[in-house]
């Protein structure tokens, strides 16, 4: 992958494909330090590590055509998931009681799932290219977090109240809140951890080809001093 274009296929590819894993593999429950968590927390951080990057090489055009993209994917996934269950099994296959069990996700769950996307998604991209006009090109580390922090506290708030308010009589406001919160500070420390990451795979697109990432980004988005560390070669700077 020489090409700024062929490193770009890439981070598409991968968000894609965690977004796939996170809305299948993401269906089983564990347990981290006493918090009952989805394993789809450790995929979602890297979709809005992947928007800062594109946001902060192309724009916020080009971060909002990868959410689109996978909007659009993940609804045909949703689709020929149903429509796979739905088949009749053939008499010799006895595995559609388990098969139904993995892959059948409750209608309400993957419709929050879904909308519980959009709207942490698209506010992390306009949130990184607010803070990025406000910082002027400066400080990629605070835009990454700033934005990130609050786009997952919509993600998990939307998800728990589409998914499960007043699913039962347990599930109350306080409750939910009670589930929103440690599930969200976990998605924050992840947020943190990937800071290196957001400047590496700056550094790594930006690299592919000299200084034609800085010409496709958008108008309004300027190289800060500190950006153009990356493009000299220097190390990572500026993380936490």
């Amino acid at each position: 992958m020489k090409t700024i274009q062929d490193r770009k296929d890439f981070l598409l590819g991968l968000f894609i494909g965690c977004l796939i894993l996170a809305n299948t593999l993401g269906t089983k429950i564990t347990t981290l330090f006493g918090v009952r968590v989805s394993v789809g927390i450790f995929f979602i951080p890297v979709l809005f590590l992947v928007t800062d990057i594109i946001s902060e090489v192309f724009g916020k055009r080009e971060a909002q055509k990868f959410v689109t993209i996978s909007v659009i994917l993940l609804l045909i996934t949703v689709g020929m998931t149903a429509l796979c269950i739905a088949l009749p099994p053939n008499p010799t296959w006895g595995n559609q009681t388990a098969y139904a069990s993995v892959f059948g996700a409750t209608l309400r769950m993957t419709l929050a799932s879904i909308v519980a996307f959009i709207l942490s998604q698209y506010h992390d991209v306009w949130a990184f290219e607010f803070w990025k006009q406000k910082t002027k090109g400066k400080h990629l580390w605070l835009r990454n977090n700033a934005s990130t922090i609050v786009s997952q506290l919509i993600d998990t708030t939307v998800f728990m109240f589409l998914a499960f308010y007043k699913i039962n009589p347990k599930f109350t406001i306080g409750f939910l809140i009670t589930l929103i919160l440690p599930y969200w500070l976990f998605k924050v420390v992840f947020a943190l951890l990937d800071t290196p990451f957001c400047y590496l795979g700056v550094r790594w697109l930006r690299g592919a080809s000299g200084k034609e990432g800085q010409n496709r980004t958008e108008p309004s988005s300027k190289v800060s001093p500190s950006n153009q560390l990356f493009t000299s070669g220097a190390g990572v700077t500026d993380a936490q």
